[in-house]
């Protein structure tokens, strides 16, 4: 059984700064990984010119 996972996805717009309902989601994740006893390591965003770690911005 998996004990860590990490998220990631792409935003369309090619913007990768987490919004608002990225930040939303990811705890509902990490509320429900957490039942399960697995950690979330991280959720990372890919842009056009780069990407965002939610675990580095300090929101998880």
């Amino acid at each position: 059984m998996a004990r860590f996972v990490g998220v990631v996805h792409n935003h369309p717009s090619g913007d990768p700064t987490p919004s608002r309902a990225d930040i939303e989601m990811t705890k509902e994740i990490i509320e429900g990984a957490k039942r399960l006893g697995i950690s979330v390591h991280d959720h990372i965003i890919i842009g056009r010119k780069g990407y965002s770690s939610m675990k580095g911005l300090l929101l998880i």
